[in-house]
Formats: structure tokens, sequence, C-alpha cells
């Protein structure tokens, strides 16, 4: 890894800590709890901030803190559920920003570090590799396009930055992947790019379908997806999906993995009726679902 100690001082400057509270009664506290500890990277010298949405869901309150000691408070300015971003503004001008490398595209092999947040004034960084470009799916409903995967971990808290050695953010960092070695997946800076102007006026993308949603932890297994948990009084739930459940089909569309559930799903939009075949205790149940609105359902109170 050929970093210079100049470089990587160079991009802290744009990487901020973040402070999220969260009232009790949100829906996501129950999983993420109701203070969060996360990371950002400034992409615009006016006051704009890049994160995972998971950090400020729901916050009620949300503190900035940068490199030498400054701090301000941040709003919420967009949430990006499908994708898993979010945009912060503070009132700073000014501010380092990082260069968004969206051209050219990042490729497999290409050197990276990754930079986060430990604390108010605490910074770390790793090097690696990028290893993986391409489909992501997960357990919450998840399944990205194109994430990117290095073989630098994540040093912090969620929402820092994946750079190449031109100093280029080239991605948002979301979490560590513990079961495939010490690799990490970021979200690439173009699913930024691609919508910033509709996060700026609209807080969200109109431009993309609207996805009904379960509210469902769904994991595979070699007999099909199984229902590992549901969210407390989500639609899944409300239909009366149950831990344990064996989906066969939806809307009389065999689901065969993860995969097929997620894109069978997201042809329907939210408030759409869904009809779900499942396998509980040896026998086939219909579950009717109503499908819902996950960013309604995780709103700011």
């Amino acid at each position: 890894m050929d970093a210079s100690v100049e470089l990587v001082k160079h991009l802290l400057r744009s990487v901020v800590h973040l402070h999220a509270t969260v009232p009790r009664q949100h829906p996501s506290t129950r999983i993420l709890g109701d203070e969060r500890l996360g990371s950002g990277v400034v992409v615009d010298a006016s006051g704009l901030i890049l994160t995972v949405n998971y950090v400020v869901m729901g916050a009620s309150a949300i503190d900035v803190s940068f490199q030498k000691g400054r701090r301000a408070k941040a709003e919420l300015v967009a949430q990006d559920f499908e994708v898993g971003l979010a945009l912060l503004r503070v009132k700073r001008q000014g501010l380092a920003a990082a260069t968004l490398g969206v051209d050219p595209p990042v490729e497999r092999g290409c050197e990276v570090l990754a930079l986060a947040t430990t604390g108010p004034q605490e910074r770390r960084v790793n090097g690696g590799l990028v290893t993986y470009l391409g489909e992501f799916e997960a357990y919450w409903e998840y399944l990205l396009d194109r994430g990117i995967v290095s073989s630098a971990a994540n040093p912090g808290f969620g929402g820092g930055g994946l750079f190449d050695l031109k100093g280029r953010l080239l991605g948002t960092l979301s979490l560590n992947l513990n079961e495939i070695a010490r690799s990490s997946l970021a979200i690439p800076v173009d699913c930024y790019t691609a919508h910033e102007s509709e996060y700026l006026r609209y807080g969200r993308v109109v431009s993309r379908p609207r996805r009904a949603w379960l509210g469902v932890f769904a994991h595979a297994l070699e007999e099909g997806v199984i229902v590992a948990g549901v969210v407390p009084d989500g639609p899944g739930e409300r239909g009366g999906l149950q831990e344990g459940d064996l989906i066969v089909s939806l809307n009389a569309q065999a689901v065969g993995t993860r995969r097929d559930l997620y894109l069978t799903l997201w042809r329907h939009e939210p408030g759409e009726k869904l009809t779900l075949e499942v396998m509980r205790e040896n026998k086939t149940r219909r579950c009717e679902v109503t499908g819902g609105d996950r960013a309604h359902f995780f709103r700011q109170l």
C-alpha cells in the first residue's frame, strides 16, 4: 500500500464524527438503540455531509464533530432507505470537501483507503484492495445493484469514506463483512451523485419506483427463504408472518431465493395487497399482507 502520510492527513480533513440521539419511541431503537455514533464525509464545502442512513434514522438531534475540535448541529436533508444513504447539512462554509470519484469508475484490484471515526477527535485508517464489484444482498430487504467490497476493513463507525490513492471518494462505508474475512462494504458514491438534485429538492429519490416493504429479516437456506424475524408492528407481522416461516411464493410467484423474494416484492408498491404462501409446522398457510412503506414507517417523529 503506497499511501503517503500527507494524503491520509488531507483526506481526514473531510471525515467527521456523528452523534445521533433518537427518541426511544421510534421503531428503529428496538434494533439500533437510541444513542448512535457514526462517521460522515463532507461532500460540499457549503456544509453537506454524506453518511449511512442507519446512523441518523429517526434522530431528533445530530451532533457533528470536526477534526480540529469544532462542533455543529446538523439537519437531516435526505434519506434513501433503499440504498442506505443519508445526507446532512451543517451551517458552516468553507469546509474541506472530498473529491467525488465518479469517472473513471472504480475497478477490482484498485488500492483503497477506508477512513472513519472512533470518537469526536479520533480518526482511523485501513488500507486494502477492491475485491468485488457487483450485486450485494442482505437480510433486511436490501439489494444493492453494485456494492464495493474491499479488504480494507471499516476502522470505525459506519458512514466513513472509501478513497482511492488519488484521493477520490469512491463510496460510503456501510458495514464490515465478518463472514468474508476482514472485508467491508461501501455504497458507491455514484448512488449519491446520480440523485443529488433529488436529495436536495425532495429529501428522497422520486424518480425510482416506490417499493413495497414486508418488514421481515429474510435468511437464505438450501430449502428457500426463511423468516428469521419480523419488525414489530410492521406489515409482515400485521399480516400474520411469523419467525420460522418458510416463504414458498408471493402472489403466486415461486420464491426460491432471497433475490427472488426481493425482486418479486419490489414489483409492487406500498399499499398493494400481497398474498404469501408459507410453510409453517409442515403445513402450507396463506398470509395476506398489505405492502408497507419503509420510509414512512421509520420517518422522523
